[in-house]
């Protein structure tokens, strides 16, 4: 049954260093849950009883989180390949800390977290490995939240846009990125109203900073961003 998903899964970073074959073996034995999703349905809500760790298949979710005013702020865009949950999952609390929201029509695995940190004489080397990679993704998802406060820190809406494309532009090594986000999820991520995005992006571009068309950007002048997160 979970065959059909392993050249997927095996993008995945929880699987990192694991073979077909192996994988194969840890899904048979893991049984993870599969749920079809469809284009903006919630699969968790916020303080919603935990279900597990998610794993994405195919489509693309949406992390949020709502203010106490009712504004929902974008955490994060997840594509296939990606996980999410694994925070609360090795947490005290076993509630959803935030609401997740399909982006697009996909298939998820949810895997329950007891399964990866407890043992299985099947699998030994593999696990390990599990583990490890598990580890690391709470590492990265970390560095990725630093880097929205960074982002969301800046003293103004200039200093929020050029923070997040220099991040880009570091990630991407090119001065020529390609944003992960559709404008409105952008200015969701940056706490940014959409008509201020899309009126400041315009003065910089106006001023000769970047160029932009869709999701490309040319960053042209990348002191002037610098300078404005300073």
């Amino acid at each position: 049954m979970y065959r059909d998903w392993i050249e997927i899964l095996n993008s995945c970073i929880l699987f990192g260093g694991i073979g077909n074959e192996s994988l194969g073996v840890m899904l048979d034995c893991l049984k993870p849950r599969i749920n079809k999703i469809k284009q903006q349905e919630i699969i968790a809500a916020y303080g919603q009883p935990f279900q597990g760790i998610g794993i994405i298949a195919s489509g693309k979710v949406a992390l949020t989180k709502e203010t106490y005013s009712g504004n929902r702020i974008m955490i994060g865009i997840l594509d296939a390949g990606d996980i999410f949950g694994e925070i609360v999952a090795f947490s005290d609390s076993k509630v959803w800390p935030m609401t997740v929201i399909a982006q697009e029509d996909g298939i998820l695995l949810f895997l329950p977290p007891e399964k990866i940190t407890g043992t299985c004489s099947n699998i030994c080397a593999s696990h390990s490995a599990l583990i490890m990679n598990m580890l690391k993704i709470l590492s990265n998802r970390a560095s990725m939240l630093d880097k929205k406060i960074e982002h969301i820190s800046a003293k103004n809406i200039r200093g929020k846009i050029s923070s997040y494309l220099l991040d880009i532009s570091q990630n991407q090594n090119s001065n020529t990125i390609t944003i992960p986000m559709k404008r409105h999820e952008m200015a969701d991520y940056l706490n940014i109203p959409r008509p201020s995005l899309s009126r400041e992006m315009g003065l910089m571009r106006d001023q000769g900073v970047i160029e932009f068309e869709g999701s490309f950007i040319n960053i042209k002048d990348i002191s002037v961003l610098e300078k404005s997160i300073r």
